[in-house]
């Protein structure tokens, strides 16, 4: 009965719109109450839970540093420096874009964060040299979709927290996946771009790159040192996320000189309010989760699964799991997807023999193209509303870029070894 109400209460308020955290939590209540479970022994779970999972403390700062380079004329610098390195091919400034997508991926981790911010300024800065309006944004949302799988990553340390994989692998294991991503994007913007003949990017001498380099040589650094001090051992992602925070903040208030306190009140306070919405919905998950291992709903799935020999290889298992990440893309949240979703299906991915590293790298790409993917589509939302584009218009742009992404997802799917290579160098014995 109690497991029944929880079911059906959630799948009724996410129907209904209610956000994701709220549902969880509203269910978990009635199915703890229906079924008169002591509620001081799921407090005493949640509390040992979160006291263990410190790492957290990553994403709020992680926002905030995003929110940091988004406001300051940091960005700017970026794309100037994307556009001299490859701004001269035909259709440049749509290369730039996914370049500088890469490069503020080692910055913020978040794909919203990406669209919102340079996306929307390379979006006019590439109708002013002869784009199409869609094709920009479509090529914006499309870029975005770096952002969380070039590290640091919001997701993936979402995805550590829930099955206990090391945040520096799964950092280090996103780095060739995201170089094979952009590939894969350049080249059918390099195809389209010939076909309608778009504009060829200006030529600059080495003079001038040597000082758009020099210009923007302290915003570089940012991924360097996260990274660096990541995998060298100098301090833990936590740390790191705090360390490129009061570096974004030394650059943009004393550097730069370009962000006022006003501008840094409103940050604080986004911050706080996109923090407390994903700690929200943590928290909700982990309710969730107390219900799903109390009526052993994941040894159930595992062994439906196992039943029906999708386990039978792991790279059956992969395609199915793909399958359903993809479709869950369309219509849920990706915080949603991952709290939800991968604690019930951990136990069929460990009796399939996959690596976690592996799997939750191709689990986060997945779950970035669903933000580009209709109906849901929510970087495709942002920038059409900011640019004041037909939504229609930029998802016929999009559709071709998102069977890209898919075609880089495979790879990774398909070859292990493009995400375990560089985390095996480091010491990975996945």
């Amino acid at each position: 009965m109690a497991v029944t109400v929880w079911l059906a209460v959630f799948i009724a308020m996410f129907l209904l719109g209610y956000p994701y955290g709220f549902a969880m939590i509203v269910s978990s209540i009635l199915y703890l109450t229906i079924g008169k479970v002591d509620i001081t022994n799921v407090v005493d779970v949640m509390v040992i839970q979160f006291e263990n999972n410190f790492v957290l403390l990553a994403v709020p700062l992680f926002i905030f540093s995003a929110k940091v380079f988004n406001s300051s004329k940091l960005t700017d610098r970026l794309f100037a420096f994307a556009s001299a390195v490859v701004g001269k091919a035909r259709g440049g400034l749509a290369h730039v874009n996914i370049v500088n997508s890469m490069i503020f991926a080692g910055m913020s981790g978040s794909e919203i964060a990406d669209v919102s911010g340079p996306g929307v300024m390379e979006v006019y800065a590439m109708e002013k040299a002869g784009f199409d309006r869609p094709f920009s944004c479509a090529v914006s949302a499309a870029s975005a979709t770096l952002g969380p799988i070039i590290p640091p990553s919001i997701p993936m340390v979402i995805y550590a927290m829930l099955t206990g994989t090391s945040v520096g692998y799964l950092f280090l294991g996103g780095l060739l996946p995201g170089i094979i991503l952009a590939a894969c994007l350049m080249l059918w913007t390099a195809i389209i771009s010939i076909k309608r003949n778009y504009p060829v990017g200006r030529w600059y001498s080495l003079r001038e790159f040597l000082k758009i380099f020099l210009n923007s040589f302290l915003a570089l650094l940012a991924p360097v040192i996260l990274l660096g001090g990541i995998y060298t051992g100098v301090f833990t992602p936590t740390e790191a996320a705090a360390i490129v925070c009061v570096y974004a903040l030394l650059l943009s208030l004393f550097v730069y000189r370009s962000l006022g306190l006003k501008q840094l009140y409103k940050i604080l306070v986004e911050s706080v309010v996109a923090a407390g919405f994903t700690s929200f919905t943590i928290g909700g998950a982990f309710m969730f989760g107390y219900v799903l291992a109390r009526e052993q709903i994941p040894a159930l799935v595992a062994k439906t699964f196992i039943g029906l020999g999708i386990t039978s290889t792991p790279a059956l298992t992969m395609l199915s799991i793909n399958v359903l990440f993809l479709i869950l893309g369309c219509f849920v949240d990706v915080s949603a997807s991952l709290l939800i979703v991968v604690p019930i299906i951990m136990p069929l991915i460990k009796a399939a023999g996959i690596d976690f590293v592996h799997f939750g790298v191709v689990v986060t790409l997945n779950l970035m193209i669903g933000l580009s993917t209709p109906p849901y589509g929510e970087a495709a939302f942002i920038i059409s509303r900011v640019t004041n584009t037909p939504l229609g218009a930029v998802f016929r742009e999009l559709i071709r870029f998102i069977l890209f992404m898919i075609l880089a997802l495979f790879i990774i799917s398909a070859f292990p070894d493009t995400v375990l290579l560089i985390p095996r160098l480091a010491g990975y014995k996945g």
